[in-house]
């Protein structure tokens, strides 16, 4: 089909549903919109499926960011509809986000592969170690700081959520409860930011992925019709449909559980995630 092995394509298909099955059902436990959960998910998929390393992880950004985008804008809108979001912060995010994200995606265009993993080592280490050890009493302040200081936080939450593939909500969650928002208020206005992130964030990474897999043309998950450039189609066709069916039973689980053994378990998830990838960082 299209040329590629129908073996090949099956395998992929197959893989790609189980793997947004298992991102489904993680990120209804841990209560993420599935970036921080899709990007490992999809790392190791691409790296079984023969995806080069060179191009594996700007892949997985790029689809995990697509994937984002539908969920994103649900989640925006219910929380909008609760009166929950924060839009003066927002409003205050929104052009130096989208100017960040704007940075990253181009920055992706030329970057090597240990960028993309430095920075969700960095990032998603910095947020297990406030999940495993962080207290009430960690706050940076008690109101939110003046415009230069939100000017350039925004900026750096684009910047950041586009080299990793999320929706900014862990940046931003850590942000506002570090000045003294609360938890519910933090998410209801980061699902905001994730429209802001995803959508220009997977525009730029179809632009920066083009001229990249046309220097792979034998690795199939690279090339249309199942891919545009760091974007996997097949990955966004088949993630969303299993993930969105898996999602209510980790909520479940979830519900199941005590508070604080989830912010355990998410914090020992993303050190797994950060050691996988420091590891494959070194020589």
């Amino acid at each position: 089909m299209y040329g590629i092995p129908l073996y090949d394509l099956a395998w992929l298909v197959v893989a790609l549903l189980c793997a947004g099955a298992v991102t489904g059902l993680l990120a209804g436990v841990f209560g993420v919109g599935g970036g921080a959960v899709a990007v490992p998910v999809l790392y190791e998929l691409f790296r079984v499926t023969g995806v080069p390393e060179e191009v594996r992880m700007p892949l997985c950004i790029g689809t995990s960011l697509a994937i984002i985008i539908p969920t994103s804008i649900r989640s925006f809108n219910a929380h909008r509809s609760r009166g929950a979001v924060d839009m003066a912060i927002l409003r205050q995010w929104a052009i130096p986000v989208v100017v960040g994200v704007c940075m990253g995606s181009l920055v992706a265009r030329y970057a090597p592969e240990a960028l993309f993993k430095s920075v969700f080592v960095v990032v998603a280490g910095v947020s297990a170690i406030r999940l495993l050890f962080g207290k009430d009493s960690w706050n940076l302040g008690l109101d939110m700081p003046r415009k230069a200081i939100m000017t350039l936080y925004g900026w750096l939450i684009g910047v950041l959520s586009s080299l990793m593939g999320i929706g900014g909500g862990q940046l931003s969650n850590l942000f506002m409860t570090f000045y003294g928002r609360p938890i519910h208020q933090a998410v209801a206005t980061s699902s905001g930011l994730g429209v802001l992130i995803s959508i220009p964030g997977t525009l730029g990474y179809i632009y920066a992925g083009w001229p990249r897999a046309a220097e792979f043309p034998q690795v199939a998950a690279l090339q249309p019709p199942l891919a545009l450039g760091y974007v996997s189609l097949v990955g966004l066709i088949l993630f969303i449909p299993t993930s969105v069916l898996t999602a209510p039973l980790g909520v479940r689980l979830a519900h199941a559980m005590p508070k604080r053994k989830l912010e355990i378990a998410f914090g020992v998830f993303l050190l797994l995630v950060s050691g996988r990838f420091l590891l494959s960082l070194l020589p």
